[in-house]
């Protein structure tokens, strides 16, 4: 009861002073995990493993479920396109994730001795994807040009939901390997599923395409005709599609599927039959999401604490390095050719923070894995490189923001960051 009342207290004291925390350094997410992290320390209570975990797993796992639901269902594939590789986020998502994956995966057989290859894919796939909200102002200031920032906040919308394949898949490898007695329960286990790589990845990824596909092409169409017919008032119509991700969860676990897989997947089914599904989506997040999303920085600080003990120079080294190298030299890489200035090349590099969807992937990952000789490894790396993310790229948003802000005046007016303004808005 403790952490939920110090939660709350938290949350009443940030909403009112929200308007001030906007205007200086101190994000949300800062707020919320250092209190946990500080509170976890001072409170025995709350320092005590024991606690009900699965209370808070359950939260994460809604809360990403709800993030990519909603990154899914508002952003329309025409986001992607552009005259070749023109287009900045097709760059980000394809030839830069895929750098970023196999750059953290070398960089964990590197610092981390021992630790076997799909233990390392598995750290680098949950440290992969990026979160906009920790730094917002970076995408919602008109300081910086329109086409770097709908770039950075459509490449955070798609990769968690890309990043969770090759999770599944890295974990089902090392599965199959014998690496681990088990690891994501909500995956299923080697032993349970017969040990064969191939059906857990039919059963995570296929059936939570189907199921996601099948729930989201029914409820939009279904939910397109009341509108259609005016069988549905609007207050409704948000619940609904909340529904439909929620929907997505539950099924999911009956069949033992991803349930991040079906949320995304059913996310981009809905808007064939309910094209408005992505606006009541955003509505959604950004009024509860919002209470999710603080409530899993909470609980991060909470964790956070809980695994002070165990951090060495080695965590905090690949830390550093996942947030510099293995996000920058691909970043780079991705967009050469795209004739960008090398400040607005730096800028993208760097803001790239871990958050939300790492927090989730870790949390799920510490929960139900067990037996794996880098259990521990991948545990508290993954802790230590999204704690130093939370801060360093919270901290940095304001001043980074000014900083580009100065270079990008002295652009020409027909330079590339100002080309195509509004054609790559992930809605």
């Amino acid at each position: 009861m403790a952490p939920l009342v110090l939660f709350l207290v938290l949350l009443l004291v940030y909403s009112a002073l929200s308007g001030v925390f906007a205007r200086t350094v101190l994000t949300g997410p800062i707020l919320f995990t250092l209190t946990g992290f500080v509170a976890t320390l001072a409170v025995p209570e709350l320092h005590d493993p024991s606690q009900h975990f699965s209370t808070y797993l359950t939260l994460a796992e809604a809360g990403l479920v709800m993030l990519l639901f909603t990154d899914a269902s508002r952003t329309r594939l025409s986001s992607l396109k552009g005259k070749g590789m023109t287009s900045l986020p097709t760059r980000l998502l394809t030839v830069g994730m895929l750098l970023t994956l196999g750059l953290g995966l070398v960089a964990a057989l590197v610092v981390f001795r021992g630790i076997s290859v799909w233990e390392a894919g598995i750290l680098a796939a949950v440290l992969a994807p990026t979160d906009a909200g920790l730094g917002q102002i970076i995408v919602t200031s008109e300081k910086a040009p329109l086409r770097v920032r709908q770039a950075l906040n459509v490449e955070a919308g798609l990769n968690d939901g890309l990043s969770v394949p090759f999770l599944l898949f890295f974990v089902g490898a090392a599965l199959a390997s014998g690496e681990g007695s088990s690891a994501l329960a909500s995956a299923g286990n080697a032993e349970s599923h017969g040990g064969s790589l191939g059906q857990f990845i039919v059963e995570q990824l296929g059936y939570g395409a189907l199921i996601g596909g099948a729930i989201g092409l029914v409820g939009g169409l279904a939910l397109g005709l009341a509108k259609r017919r005016g069988w549905m008032v609007s207050p409704f119509e948000q619940l609904a599609i909340v529904a439909l991700a929620i929907l997505c969860m539950v099924s999911s676990e009956v069949a033992h599927a991803s349930m991040f897989i079906a949320a995304f997947v059913a996310g981009l089914a809905v808007q064939i039959g309910f094209r408005d599904a992505g606006d009541h989506a955003v509505e959604f997040a950004e009024d509860w999401g919002q209470f999710f999303n603080l409530g899993i920085f909470f609980l991060f600080g909470i964790v956070v604490a809980r695994n002070v003990s165990a951090i060495g120079v080695e965590h905090v080294v690949y830390a550093v390095l996942s947030l510099t190298v293995v996000r920058m030299l691909p970043v780079a890489l991705a967009l050469l050719g795209a004739r960008l200035s090398a400040p607005t090349v730096l800028f993208m590099g760097w803001f790239g923070p871990r958050g939300l969807a790492s927090i989730v992937l870790a949390l799920v990952y510490m929960e139900e894995a067990e037996g794996l000789a880098g259990d521990e490894t991948i545990r508290v790396a993954a802790i230590v490189t999204v704690f130093l993310s939370i801060l360093a790229h919270g901290l940095s948003a304001l001043p980074g923001l000014a900083w580009y802000a100065k270079r990008v005046a002295r652009l020409p007016s027909d330079a590339p960051e100002f080309a195509g303004k509004g054609s790559e808005a992930a809605g």
